[in-house]
This record gives C-alpha cells, structure tokens and sequence, in this order.
C-alpha cells in the first residue's frame, strides 16, 4: 500500500513536465480514489435492493468529503509548518498557492452550486449524473490550458521522478505511465484486502455500521493520499501540490463519485425491481449533504485570495473533530460554518480588493490550450 501511493505520486511529479501539474494531479486523484470508488458502488448497490441502507451511501460520500478537507487540508499545514520551522521565525507562514492552482480552488463552484439544486430537489437521478460528469470533463479541458513545469525545477523532484522523466524518446512516457500503471494496480490489488481487514477489525469492536461507512472506511480508502500528500509537504516547496492533490480529489467526489451513486442505484433498482428509481433523500441525508456543501463552500472562500494559513487549518481541524467526536452537535457545526463563511464574504466586500483565485482562474479559460498537453 505505502509502496504504491508512492509510485503514483512520483508519476504524478514526473507527469508535471509533459502536462499541466493540475492535470496530473487529477491523473493521481483519480488512482488515489480507486479504492473509494470501489466502496461506494458496493454500498449504492445494495441501496438499491434495500432502500433502507440508502443513508449509508450518502454516509460514505459526504464522510470522504468532509475528511479530506477537515482533517487532510489542516495535516498538510501543520506538516508544512513543521518542516518549514526556522529558529528566531515568530509567525507561522501560510502556503501560498500559484496562479495556476486557481483552477482547482474554481473548479469546486460548479458542483457545489449545482448540488445546492439537487439538494432542493431532495433527489438525484441520471441527469443529474450527465451534468457532473459534464461539469468534470470542463474542469479537465481548462486544466489543459495551463503549461507544463519547466523543467529546470525537476532538480526539487525525487530521483525516481527524474529518472522517469530522463529517458529519451517513448521511453519517457512509457515509464511515467508505467508509474501510474504499476502504482495504480497495485493500489487496486492492496486496497481491497486492506479496507475490508480494517473494516472486519472495527466491526469486532462494535463500531456502529454508519460510523464505519461514513469514517473508518474513508479514511483507510484515503490512506494511499496521505502518505502522498504528507510526504509532499514536509518539502514545503511542494505543499500547495499537496494541497492541490486533495482539492483535486474533492472536485472528483462533488462529481463523478456523485455521479455514481445514482447510476449504480438505478440500475440495482431495475435489476431487482424492474423499475428505474432515482436516488431520493430523507432529512438525515439533506442534513449531511448540507453540512458538507456548507464546509466545502467555506475551503473555496478560504482559498479565494491564493493562500491557506495556520488560523484556517486550525479551525477547519476543531471544526472537523467536533462533528466527528459529537455527532449531536451537527446542527450547531453548520451554523458555525455559515457563520463563517458570511464572516469572509462581508470581510472581501469591506476590503474592496479583488480575490486573486476568480482572477487567474479567468485568465487560465481566455488563454490558448497549451502546447505541452497535445
């Protein structure tokens, strides 16, 4: 497992200089989530035949979500923080994002805006899943916009990465992508008999099954990602690509991880039924969708000005823990998240100054497609 989260990020490092980094970087979420993926049509599946285990699905879906931005995001500071920690420096510095990576910190709007619809309509079906997906596949297309790294700076990359990237001719991508192959299948061969392991052993410890689903199985599907993304960060130069690695697997979950739940529902439905059905929620289910579209919406406007400090990782980890150790105070963590969020909002308007993500995030879409990506 620690040997292919590792093979797949040196890909991705390598990947960087023939291709947009963002790009890449959804290459590896893409593989990272694999195991994810796995769980979630497992559970959306048997939703189907027994509509009364529908919630567990959405209990995966927002549990994934709301782990990688309340514990993976704050991690990968204070990871940074320690790492990057010179005598006499009184203040932690913030990791500051670069122009590019404004496309991923945008590239969360769409899906959270249109969720707000799905929520409304307390149902998602096939078309929704068609727009997701659709929605994803314009991500991609802007991310082709952005060059690749030079590759003067492939001296900060591990030698692995070099040593990919080195090789002439066909060569060079054949092991790049032989990284991506080798890593990812061994990621898909491991995660399961792991997971499942994991799972048999809280199951023994009487961990309830909505804990399970929504939690621990998340986070041992994440594993891969943050022994990446962490690793990443004690380099300091590469934390916002760790950073980035995680927004990029939240754009996936608000999209295509979404967009599989009903489709995978449908047809267990038909297959067991004879009868298409969307995928419907009840009010425990719109009350999780609606703590994580709050959460999510409140990461985009703590990247709007390109920056994540050590007061936004700390609040977003207490945030996190506190729904995670009392469930019962949900209601009170979405109030607090609102809250902040307006709090943000009225401070840009006060402020006056124009935020830095929407700002390069529109020159990335009115540039040409670069070159690099052909």
């Amino acid at each position: 497992m620690l040997l292919s989260a590792f093979l797949v990020a040196w890909g991705a490092e390598a990947a960087q200089f023939l291709i947009s980094q963002g790009l890449a970087l959804a290459i590896l979420a893409w593989l990272q989530t694999l195991p994810e993926f796995a769980v979630e049509a497992v559970i959306a599946w048997e939703a189907g035949r027994n509509p009364e285990r529908a919630h567990l699905a959405i209990a995966n879906l927002t549990g994934a979500i709301r782990l990688l931005l309340g514990l993976g995001w704050p991690m990968i500071y204070f990871v940074f923080a320690a790492a990057g920690r010179y005598p006499g420096r009184k203040t932690l510095p913030p990791i500051t994002l670069e122009p590019e990576h404004a496309v991923e910190v945008m590239g969360l709007v769409p899906p959270l805006l249109y969720f707000l619809v799905v929520l409304w309509r307390q149902r998602i079906g096939a078309v929704d899943a068609v727009v997701l997906v659709a929605l994803y596949l314009g991500y991609l297309w802007i991310l082709m916009r952005n060059a690749p790294r030079e590759p003067e700076s492939l001296t900060d990359a591990p030698a692995v990465s070099r040593w990919a990237y080195r090789q002439r001719g066909w060569r060079q991508k054949a092991a790049i992508a032989g990284l991506f192959a080798v890593g990812g299948a061994m990621l898909y061969v491991t995660a399961h008999p792991f997971v499942n392991s994991m799972i048999a052993v809280a199951a023994t410890l009487g961990i309830s099954q909505f804990f399970l689903v929504q939690w621990v199985a998340p986070f041992l599907s994440e594993f891969p990602e943050f022994v990446s993304t962490f690793s990443w960060a004690r380099r300091v130069t590469r934390a916002p690509m760790a950073l980035m690695n995680i927004v990029s697997s939240n754009i996936n979950q608000w999209t295509i991880l979404a967009a599989m739940i009903p489709i995978v529902y449908g047809f267990s439905h038909l297959h067991h039924y004879g009868v298409w059905s969307d995928f419907t929620f009840d009010i425990a289910q719109r009350n999780e969708l609606a703590l994580t579209l709050l959460q999510t919406m409140l990461g985009v406007l703590l990247l709007a000005n390109m920056e994540f400090d050590w007061l936004d990782a700390t609040a977003l980890l207490v945030l996190w823990a506190v729904q995670f150790t009392l469930p019962q105070l949900r209601a009170e963590i979405m109030v607090a998240y609102g809250v902040w969020a307006l709090v943000l909002v009225i401070g840009f308007v006060v402020k006056g100054q124009p935020l830095r993500a929407p700002a390069y995030f529109w020159q990335t879409v009115r540039k040409k497609r670069s070159a690099g990506t052909t």
